[in-house]
């Protein structure tokens, strides 16, 4: 075996021996040096035998013996010389050195940039490079930039260029001798659709040669419409003027800002006038917007215009339409990973799948790369042969068949990447040098080491893809490689590609079981042997791992031309594994939906070209990424196809001017080396909303000024700037530029001269970028920013200045404000107003700002306010519309007047002119005053001040929303029917016809059936449940609930105890009652009648009688025959039977009862009944057996058939016996009662009445007085009644009695109190009281009792 060695190079040894730290430092770094050019040998080696040319090659075959002594001879040499550099270490050493600098560069948006540097130094110094002063981390932003550095060659690339990379780079080099900087500037230009401003042509056009040359495009070409296999021809005439001889522009085509450049589908003919590109067999591929430019070096001019690619008719209907953009990706010796678009149309049914189809380049034979449909727009294609080139294709499957394929792709060549690059880079330089071999001695196979870097690249349900790294150890011949499988739990290892070894160190798994979870680890093999296995993956489940994208946001359709709409609508959620959207279009009415692109588009707004005019359309939009589709979104508005404005304003619109300069440059602050300059935004934008500003100074000495000078790079976005590093005492000039998409406007008038020296003032500066919101016609909001200078300290706050055109300033406020806003009211509408504000510190108050604009007081037609919205989930959000939008308009929110941050507690969306902000989570954190500000319009603004209390009342507004209660007009009640059919009902106040009832009871779910019986009348809203009896085991709790949409209500009854009881006795009796009256049956029982003759009938009614109803009369429970003489007695009338008993006056007075004595509020009642009184009765009363002279304290008389005596405020003079004498004209009856208190008394029954009035315990009379002998027991009770339960108390002489041995207090059954007292004593006199209390309130029963002696009433008898 040969080792190949370059003449003119020979490889060092390192020695065995360690020299001084820094020496061994350095031949490390040479070493890895020498490496470096050995491996560029090596390829240049590679490139020379791959050219068949003649070169001659000198060959010197040496032994190994001659190899190794003329290796220890340069051994020998190398240490000679590093001794000699050992001795002189700093005539080696130098700093860093810019050899060659970077050099700044302008460019187009959208372009790469790269710049270049070779630094010398040694030892070899460290690069960095930075953007304005700030360190570039390329790892951390691999896409937007890449850094290089070889052979001391270091080089910054930029990807893809927009308007914030306009900086100064800079790199700095760095080693022991010290750091040096080189500096370089980048300018990024936006690209112009027209030149039709002439501030535009006046920018870029440059006389070329002494001429200028003009360029006009007419006859352009328009929106044009094609079909799949068409060609279709775009052409523009182009007229250059002047015209010179020879002289041709440069005619440049675009398809979606890619220039393009001739091919198989692509032609272009420049025929000197007419630039003309032609699209042969046209594909979905080929749709998109097509610019043409001509540039010229005086200028540029441009026309576009959308083309619009429909699919072919397919063979058969509802077959899916083919696949688009197949491209090929990861290429390598044997695998390559392809992936598609999904088309605009699925067909008659979704898409199951996709076919991929390859062919080798020179055949036509495609084969099917895979079995089953991969669902996903992505597929690793593997089995290629390495060194061959292939296309592809795809197709598409669903239930009704396989789609036409779609273009086959770019071709792709099977070999190893860093192959691939050699070539792109070219031949390298033929060699001339000499190449010697060393013959070696046969050794013994290298066995390779294991792979490292071993990961999952990729992981769906149809197949998993492993990318590792190359072994480092591999012996002098190629590598391939093993990959085993090892499902997770189990320890059995296997091989998945025994019979096809790898060769690339990338490989796909398939037939993988769908969520079992994987480890992988592969192995190297050569013909040495097989290596150890590398490190195993973590395990890893066989699933899909990205998600369908959700519905795009709500739709918005807005007029524009004639034949076309514009569409916007809002991104879907998985916004970063989007590929596009498809939009389809409808006539209203037609349920017909086609699709207005067919190659789906990013961004979130589309014209859709091609309707009809005076036609309705509405439109919805689906996303579409590698899984699949999403759900459509919501259909938009129905949209009218006509235009809206005329072309002229279309295209001012659309093609907007540089603004007008800045106005009223003034400088606010300075200090020693620095100064703060302010300006006002310029009052023509150009139609296009200003995205920043350039400043430019320039010194003054005496009458001589110097050039403008830049000084920033990146624009400002502010009014106000610090300009920095100035020069004590020097005079400066400052002027402004703006900036809008259309370019940089003319410098301003510039500033006065103003020396730059120390600000001595002790009160700050004034505050600074004054400008108005929200110009209603009697307020404004007045927005300002703080001074750059505060004084001897902190600025604490700020004053407001007002007046109006001709009037005097004065101050808006007592207080000074710590805000940098202020809401001023109380303005006059129509007149015009001046602003400015002062600063205060704790030296003082500060100078005034610079003075506002003149502001007239008035609100604009068509001026919105922002509207609190709580929508039917209960989300709480803000709303303000803008009728005023012009292109690039936006809308900026903020909380208290500056920017919104914090995203997480608002969430703003906007669609066309109108923005909604969200609450995710209201709370307390979110009070405070919004706004919101639409750019690039005259002002448009408004704001909402959300509150504590406003908060509180859209909570509870939400609430309602989220969790709404249907109201009942009556609550569910139980009532009995005829037959003892027990009826629940309720009645809904406000319900939709949707509404829906469960019938519950005790949690469980009841229907219509045998038992139960169920109603709900929608036009009453009355509820009904219907049971023809109650049973035992119906004891529980009854519910009717409600479902209206999201609204829910709920209505009970409980049924347990005794009022279950109750009702089912009560059903019963009336079912009982109801069987009664099925025959003759009683409708009045017996009862008796006296007639004003004193004759007495018994009586009662009879229904439902008929001819064969026998009736039977009982006396004494023996039954009247029809021969007995108390037969004739018996009478009947129309269903009412009558037995006259005669005369019983004499029976009157026996009747009476025993007197009884009751207590009242004012005195004592004695009362006795009779079963009936008649005005022949005679009743007299007596007391002490003296008839009873009758008074207004004492007084008598009859109430129905009771007869009663009267006594107020009884004495002790009313003691004694009382008697009635009754007499009914033959019988005298005398009644007695004993009042004397001889008898023994056990105590005196006392009623206290209390009833429910809204629930609240009243006493309604007072307890009379009471006279109790001494050494008696005295019982006083009372019935009780409240709801709640009251406590009850007894008070004597209004100190509360507790239960003992004398007392004994009771309340039993929650309604009767009682009290008693034993042995009653002299000191038990007084006035005592009932007192009841609940939750409602409290009431008493108030009486006297009163003790006395037996012996001193018998004293006063004597």
């Amino acid at each position: 075996m040969l080792r190949n060695h370059l003449h003119s190079y020979h490889p060092p040894l390192r020695d065995s021996i360690s020299l001084l730290s820094h020496l061994a430092t350095q031949e490390l770094m040479e070493s890895q040096e020498e490496l470096k050019e050995e491996g560029l040998g090596y390829v240049v080696m590679r490139n020379l035998f791959s050219r068949e040319t003649d070169h001659k090659i000198r060959v010197h075959k040496k032994s190994r013996s001659i190899s190794m002594r003329e290796s220890a001879e340069r051994m020998a040499l190398g240490k000679k010389v590093t001794f000699r550099k050992k001795m002189n270490l700093d005539s080696l050493t130098h700093p860093a050195e810019f050899v060659v600098k970077p050099r700044g560069q302008t460019v187009w948006e959208g372009k790469d940039v790269t710049l270049h540097c070779t630094v010398a130094g040694w030892p070899k110094p460290r690069v960095a490079w930075y953007k304005n002063n700030v360190l570039i981390d390329a790892k951390a932003h691999p896409e937007k930039y890449i850094t290089e550095s070889n052979y001391n060659m270091h080089s910054l690339e930029i990807k893809k260029c927009d308007f914030t990379d306009t900086a100064e780079y800079r790199i700095s080099a760095l080693n022991v001798k010290g750091e040096k900087s080189a500096f370089a500037s980048v300018i990024i230009k936006s690209r112009f659709p027209t030149s039709s401003h002439p501030q535009v042509d006046l920018l870029f056009r440059v006389p070329e040669h002494g001429v200028t040359f003009r360029t006009t495009i007419i006859d352009k070409f328009g929106v044009a419409f094609g079909r799949e296999g068409e060609t279709m021809s775009l052409g523009c005439v182009v007229i250059v003027y002047p015209t010179v001889k020879r002289y041709q522009p440069e005619v440049v085509w675009y398809r979606n800002g890619v220039v393009l450049a001739p091919s198989k589908w692509v032609q272009m003919h420049w025929s000197g006038k007419q630039a003309t590109l032609t699209l042969v067999h046209l594909n979905k591929e080929d749709e998109g917007l097509y610019t043409l430019r001509v540039n010229t070096k005086s200028g540029f001019d441009t026309h576009s215009a959308y083309v619009f690619v429909r699919d072919a008719d397919v063979e058969v209907e509802g077959l899916p339409v083919a696949p688009l953009d197949v491209r090929c990706h990861d290429a390598n010796k044997d695998y390559v990973v392809v992936t598609w678009k999904q088309p605009a149309v699925e067909g008659s049914s979704p898409i199951l799948g996709y076919f991929i189809d390859r062919c080798e380049v020179g055949t036509q034979h495609w084969a099917q790369c895979n079995d089953t449909p991969v669902k996903y727009a992505r597929f690793p294609v593997t089995g290629l042969v390495e060194g061959r080139s292939y296309v592809f294709r795809v197709r598409a499957l669903n239930r009704s068949g396989v789609s036409h394929p779609s273009r086959v792709s770019d071709p792709v060549v099977a070999m190893d990447p860093s192959d691939r690059a050699r070539l792109r880079a070219g031949p390298s330089a033929p060699w001339t040098g000499m190449i010697k071999f060393t013959e070696e001695d046969p050794t013994v196979g290298v066995v390779p080491g294991p792979p490292s870097d071993l990961a999952v690249a990729e992981a769906t349900k149809s197949y998993v893809v492993l990318g590792w790294n190359p072994p480092v150890q591999r012996g002098h011949e190629g590598v391939v490689y093993y990959v085993e499988k090892c499902m997770v739990g189990t320890d059995t290892w296997q091989r998945v590609n025994t019979g096809m070894p790898v060769k690339s160190p990338r490989f796909a798994l398939f037939d993988l079981a769908e969520g079992k979870s994987y480890s992988f680890r592969v192995r190297s093999c050569n013909s040495a042997g097989v290596s150890e296995p590398s490190q195993e993956t973590k395990s890893i489940t066989v699933a899909d791992r990205l998600d369908l994208p959700s519905a795009p946001g709500p739709v918005v359709a807005i007029r524009n031309t004639a034949s076309s709409v514009v569409v916007t609508y809002g991104a879907s959620k998985e916004a970063q594994t989007l590929l596009r959207y498809y939009i389809e279009a409808s006539v209203v009415g037609s349920e017909v939906w086609v699709p207005c692109n067919n190659k789906p588009v990013k961004g979130t707004r589309f014209e859709c070209h091609g309707l009809n005019e005076g036609d309705k359309y509405v439109f919805r939009v689906k996303a579409v990424n590698s899984a699949g589709y999403s759900t459509y979104s919501g259909d938009s508005e129905a949209c009218l196809v006509k235009a809206c404005i005329s072309e002229v304003l279309t295209h001012v619109i659309s093609c907007p001017a540089v603004p007008s300069p800045p106005l009223t440059v003034t400088m606010v602050e300075r200090v020693r080396d620095c100064m703060v300059v302010s300006w006002r935004a310029p009052a023509n934008t150009g139609g296009a909303d200003i995205r920043g500003y350039y400043l430019d100074y320039r010194t003054v000495k005496g009458s001589i000024k110097s050039q403008w000078r830049e000084i920033n790079v990146k624009i400002i976005t502010g009014t106000t700037y610090k300009v920095e590093n100035l020069k004590e005492n020097t005079l400066y000039e400052f002027q402004v530029r703006a900036v809008n998409q259309a370019g940089i406007s003319e410098g301003s008038v510039p500033s006065a001269a103003t020396e730059c020296k120390e600000w001595t003032v002790a009160v700050p500066g004034p505050p600074h970028g004054l400008r108005v919101q929200e110009v209603r016609k009697d307020s404004v909001v007045l927005l300002w920013e703080p001074p750059t200078f505060d004084g001897r300290g902190a600025v604490t706050g700020y004053y407001v200045d007002i007046k109006e055109e001709k009037g005097r300033w004065r101050g808006v406020q007592d207080r000074s404000t710590k805000q940098t806003f202020m809401k001023i009211t109380g303005l006059k509408e129509g007149k015009s107003y001046m602003l400015r504000v002062h600063a205060k510190n704790v030296v003082g108050v500060g100078g005034p700002s610079k003075t506002s604009d003149p502001i007239v007081a008035q609100t604009r037609p068509g001026t919105n306010e922002i509207v609190v919205d709580v929508d039917d989930n209960g989300v709480i959000s803000l709303i303000f519309e803008c009728s005023q939008m012009a292109q690039g308009s936006q809308f900026v929110w903020s909380k208290d007047y500056k920017a919104l941050t914090d995203t997480s507690r608002l969430t703003v969306q906007t669609v066309g002119g109108k923005s909604r902000a969200i609450f995710n989570d209201p709370s307390l954190e979110d009070l405070g005053t919004y706004s919101c500000f639409v750019t690039n319009t005259d002002g448009v603004s408004a704001s909402y001040t959300l509150t504590e209390e406003g908060l509180k009342r859209l909570l509870e507004i939400s609430h309602e929303h989220q969790y709404p209660i249907i109201p009942f007009k009556s609550e569910m009640a139980v009532e009995l029917q005829e037959k003892g059919r027990v009826r629940f009902w309720a009645q809904v106040a406000k319900f939709t016809s949707n509404c829906q009832v469960q019938y519950i009871f005790n949690d469980n779910i009841i229907t219509q059936g045998k038992k139960y019986t169920m109603n709900f009348d929608k036009s009453t809203g009355i509820i009904e449940m219907f049971m023809d009896s109650l049973e035992v085991t119906d004891e529980g709790t009854f519910t009717f609930n409600l479902v209206d949409g999201k609204g829910t209500g709920r209505t009970s009854l409980v049924l347990i105890e005794e009022e279950f009881a109750e009702i089912q006795k009560k059903s019963e009796f009336e079912r009982a009652e109801w069987v009664r009256r099925q025959g003759p049956h009683f409708v009045e029982y017996l009862s008796f009648e006296v007639t004003p003759e004193c004759n007495v009938y018994l009586k009662c009614k009879v229904g439902n009688m008929k001819t064969d109803t026998e009736i039977s009369w009982l006396k004494d429970g023996i039954e009247i025959a029809e021969d007995d003489e108390d037969a004739k007695k018996i009478g009947i009338a129309a269903g009412v039977l009558s037995f006259n008993i005669g005369k019983v006056g004499q029976l009157l007075a026996n009747s009476a009862t025993e007197l009884k004595v009751e207590s009242t509020e004012h005195g004592i009642i004695l009362s006795t009944n009779v079963v009936h009184y008649f005005d022949e009765l005679r009743v007299g009363w007596l007391h002490k057996e003296s008839k009873i002279s009758y008074s207004d304290r004492v007084q008598c008389g009859v109430t129905g058939e009771q007869l009663w005596l009267k006594i107020k405020e009884p004495t002790n003079k009313d003691k004694g016996k009382y008697s009635i004498d009754i007499f009914d004209g033959k019988a005298n009856v005398k009644k007695v009662l004993d009042l004397t208190g001889k008898s023994k008394v056990s105590g005196v029954r006392n009623t206290l009445l209390i009833c429910n009035r809204e629930s609240v315990g009243v006493v309604l009379s007072a307890l009379p007085g009471a006279f109790v002998c001494i050494s008696q027991s005295l019982n006083l009770t009372g019935n009780v009644w409240g709801d709640p339960v009251p406590e009850v108390s007894w008070v004597k002489n209004d100190k509360q009695l507790v239960s003992d041995d004398h007392y004994t207090l009771k309340f039993e059954h929650g309604k009767f109190a009682s009290m008693t007292i034993a042995a009653v004593t002299a000191t038990d006199s007084g006035k005592y009281a009932l007192v009841v209390k609940n939750k409602y309130g409290t009431e008493a029963g108030e009486f006297t009792v009163s003790v006395y002696f037996p012996e001193d009433e018998a004293e006063k008898k004597e």
